[in-house]
């Protein structure tokens, strides 16, 4: 029987759309793809990764759009590919299955599954031709078709270790209570581990990891701790000047090869420019500078002009997932700079520019030039010719071809931004950027809301391509409630309220956690056994720890004790791992917003810019875990609620921590004041490269 060829064509997914034209016979991941090879007695060779993605280009190139290598796949194996951020939970299975093996981490991810979706061997990035140790991806595919032949059985029988994977995978470490003290520690061995010139890990390649980041300038708050909040300073200085930011059209690429932030992987995703923009924020609200403004500024403006998706029927756009690192065939083509180039495109300025920017007659990596700031920030005149020169190098390079984007939406990459772009509404004095994050939360409930309560994951071309998972709802509900705090439109209140009553429906675990995938995931290998339990973070924060912060938000914004107590049994879920606990950063936020936060309760029937200048002072905290109650007829605070029943003709904001409210106050530099966390705090537990820039420095 003839088996149809390549199956990509009807998907919806960029990534899987680049591969649908080769002649490998692709399936997507699904249980048509794992029926098959069960009914063709073949094993799997899966392949993960995603569309800015360049090692997947190259061996796409190499491989996968080769006759003879498409021969060798298509004669002895279902192939079967998978987008990484369209399928998440599928890649994070097999992506632990590959360091279970004890092979490095990476993309693409190749593995080769028995026909019930069991890996019994893998690897990331094979050559086309024996090199660098590695053998040629021609060879592991006929030495795992030989073993297959030999051993099949064998093979297809031994699934232990990988049921014991998962059984891992699902299991949580239940403790007691997380003391500020832990906090303290965790906070100390991650300071300890980070470059205190350049910022960030030590090492190379580098990386932002934005919620190791957002934990420590919490943490900064909540104990007062230098080192912890230079740390995020630092990180912001070397990324900000670095070549990781594209200085003429703003944003941040995925990482450094280097340990000087110098020259980037060039693709640019949707969440480390969301979380990034978020540090700027609060580091800017805590000292205004001009870097932080201007970098802020910058990345909006790319997140609006570029990532902005076609608006909906109702004039709404979300935000892409990515731009791609290549263009014409090269990685970084679109970005980098032969030194003459700018020397024309400049003409008598480009000495002037060289006094700021990294323009050495040999390049600075490769013969080219990856534009880096070397100076810091200078006197407004001197700005504004730069500014000048930048536009015009901006222009010039407007006319290259521009690396591909993924215009694919995820619920969960969209509320990060939505989030960071609601909260620097506000430190920013920026309402259209409000409307931005309300925009893309609009488009997003519209276009991936569900019947249920539920998000789906990911939409694109007009139809949703993969389920709701956890992140995706806890993503969403922090927007809701960053929104809800932004306008004081309770719409976004109730809107939380819905994702977490689902989230509690469909991903709720025994253990008091919730499961990142869905009670009705039907395509998992092996079945229901293969939902995972987790708060350790990646790149993103993960979904129990973010929805662990929703639940601790909404007992301080509502008063509702049981939202306290499933906030702590989620925490609880997971403090036994004692050791592990720097892994999870945004559960540790949780933590100490669940027991510590400050709670500002704006009120005043009268006045309406008295309790305007109140509310833009309180929604302007640099502390993250400050929470702000606009205080409307309309709101309605449980009995248990420190500010229940308080009341004030005039505008006045009260501060309430520890379930005692402060005496109001109406005038905003005092509540400012107010809004600064003393050192300190009660135990945290479960319940039931360059110099200073002008005007502050980062």
């Amino acid at each position: 029987m003839n088996e149809p060829g390549n199956l990509l064509g009807g998907e919806s997914s960029p990534y899987l759309l680049q591969h649908a034209g080769n002649p490998v016979h692709w399936r997507p991941w699904g249980a048509a793809a794992l029926a098959e090879a069960a009914r063709r007695g073949r094993p799997i060779l899966l392949s993960i990764g995603y569309a800015a993605c360049h090692w997947c280009h190259v061996m796409a190139h190499e491989s996968f759009e080769d006759e003879e290598t498409a021969r060798q796949i298509n004669e002895f194996f279902v192939a079967v590919k998978v987008d990484r951020e369209e399928r998440p939970d599928i890649d994070h299975i097999y992506m632990s299955a590959l360091h279970a093996m004890g092979e490095p981490g990476g993309w693409p991810l190749t593995l080769f599954l028995t026909p019930s979706g069991t890996p019994f061997w893998g690897g990331t990035y094979f050559p086309p031709v024996p090199r660098w140790g590695r053998p040629s991806f021609r060879q592991v595919l006929a030495a795992v078709a030989d073993a297959w032949a030999r051993e099949g059985e064998r093979i297809a029988a031994d699934g232990a270790a990988f049921r014991r994977l998962l059984a891992g995978l699902a299991a949580t470490a239940p403790g007691g209570a997380i003391e500020g003290g832990t906090l303290a520690a965790v906070a100390a061995r991650l300071v300890s581990a980070m470059d205190p010139v350049q910022g960030g890990f030590r090492g190379a390649p580098r990386f932002p990891n934005p919620p190791v980041f957002r934990f420590l300038w919490q943490e900064a708050h909540r104990s007062a701790d230098a080192a912890a909040a230079e740390a995020v300073r630092c990180l912001l200085r070397g990324m900000s000047m670095g070549g990781i930011y594209d200085h003429l059209g703003g944003g941040y690429a995925r990482y450094s090869t280097d340990a000087e932030w110098l020259v980037p992987h060039f693709e640019k995703m949707l969440y480390d420019n969301a979380q990034i923009l978020e540090l700027l924020t609060f580091v800017h609200a805590d000292a205004a500078s001009d870097l932080t403004r201007a970098r802020a500024e910058e990345t909006v403006g790319w997140l609006a002009s570029v990532m902005a998706t076609a608006p909906d029927a109702a004039g709404d756009r979300a935000f892409a997932a990515a731009e791609d690192a290549d263009s014409e065939g090269e990685e970084g083509k679109f970005y980098v700079w032969d030194p003459a180039e700018i020397a024309a495109v400049l003409g008598t300025e480009a000495a002037f520019f060289a006094r700021f920017y990294e323009l050495g007659a040999h390049g600075n990596w490769e013969g080219r030039i990856v534009l880096r700031r070397i100076a810091p920030l200078a006197a407004p005149e001197e700005e504004r010719r730069l500014a000048a020169a930048r536009a015009a190098l901006f222009a010039h390079r407007a006319l290259r071809p521009r690396p591909a984007r993924d215009d694919k939406v995820l619920a969960d990459w969209n509320g990060l931004a939505i989030l960071a772009l609601a909260r620097a509404s506000a430190v920013f004095d920026r309402p259209d950027w409000r409307a931005l994050a309300e925009s893309a939360f609009r488009f997003v409930r519209a276009a991936l809301g569900g019947a249920d309560g539920r998000v789906a994951h990911a939409w694109r071309l007009g139809r949703v391509s993969a389920r709701g998972l956890l992140d995706d709802q806890a993503a969403m509900a922090r927007a809701a409630l960053a929104l809800f705090q932004a306008t004081g439109d309770g719409f976004y209140l109730e809107e939380a309220r819905g994702l977490v009553a689902a989230t509690e429906r469909w991903f709720a675990a025994p253990s008091g956690a919730f499961f990142s995938e869905p009670a009705d995931a039907a395509d998992l290998p092996l079945g229901p056994a293969a939902r995972t339990l987790s708060a350790a973070c990646g790149v993103t924060p993960a979904g129990n720890g973010m929805m662990a912060e929703v639940l601790a938000a909404l007992w301080h914004l509502t008063g509702e004790e049981a939202f306290a107590a499933r906030a702590g049994a989620v925490i609880g879920a997971f403090s036994g791992a004692r050791e592990g606990l720097a892994g999870c950063p945004t559960l540790l936020a949780a933590a100490d917003l669940l027991e510590n936060a400050t709670i500002v309760v704006v009120a005043g029937d009268s006045d309406a810019a008295g309790r305007a200048a109140l509310l833009a002072a309180a929604r302007a905290a640099a502390d993250p875990a400050a929470l702000v109650v606009p205080l409307v007829p309309a709101t309605v605070l449980a009995p248990a609620h420190p500010a229940f029943g308080k009341h004030s003709a005039g505008p006045a904001a009260f501060v309430c921590r520890g379930g005692v409210c402060a005496p109001p106050v109406g005038d905003p530099a005092a509540l400012r004041a107010l809004l600064r966390r003393p050192a300190a705090v009660p135990p945290v537990a479960p319940a039931a490269a360059v110099g200073a820039e002008r005007g502050g420095g980062v």
